[in-house]
């Protein structure tokens, strides 16, 4: 029997093996996939390890989103999703018209172009921005920049707090307060 400092814990349920750790082109690191509203309001995330590709987190994802309604219960699916060209793939495309979705997503330069009923959205896709400026907003939040925690689940909390912290900004931004966001 090991020493009772070295015995293996059990890891907490929803734990990936690698920790959603993992070695990309940027270094060593965890990768965050988000969906945002078009204010740029956090709806989901999922973390995986740094080599993983988006377009394989996309369902799962899609799937965490609940869009808050002034009464009844929240939806789960938006009007329109926009996405950069990692997310160009038959698979997800054929999920977004199962589901109803219009994509603002431009095709890969290795992909036929699409039929001429549905053109790309130039307009809409521009406002794809508010996801950039959510990611950068949450790596300003140190804890989620440096990814101190071991542990997935503890890193995905911390995220999902610096979301909180996000939400309750913009209620107060309304505010007459002097701290505003």
């Amino acid at each position: 029997m090991p020493p009772a400092g070295r015995r293996k814990k059990n890891p907490p349920p929803g734990e990936p093996a690698d920790h959603a750790l993992g070695r990309s082109r940027g270094g060593f690191g965890t990768k965050v996939h988000l969906v945002t509203d078009g204010n740029g309001l956090p709806l989901a995330i999922a973390v995986t390890a740094g080599q993983r590709q988006e377009s394989t987190q996309f369902e799962r994802v899609m799937n965490k989103v609940r869009i808050p309604n002034r009464r009844g219960r929240p939806r789960c699916r938006p009007v329109r999703l926009a996405g950069d060209k990692g997310y160009s793939y038959p698979r997800i495309r054929r999920w977004l018209r199962r589901y109803g979705i219009k994509d603002v997503i431009p095709r890969r330069k290795d992909q036929r172009p699409g039929d001429r009923r549905h053109r790309f959205d130039r307009e809409a896709y521009r406002r794809r921005s508010v996801v950039e400026q959510c990611v950068g907003w949450l790596k300003e939040c140190r804890a989620v920049g440096t990814r101190f925690d071991k542990l997935a689940v503890n890193y995905t909390a911390t995220v999902k707090l610096a979301m909180i912290q996000r939400y309750l900004r913009k209620l107060t931004a309304g505010t007459d307060s002097p701290n505003r966001a």
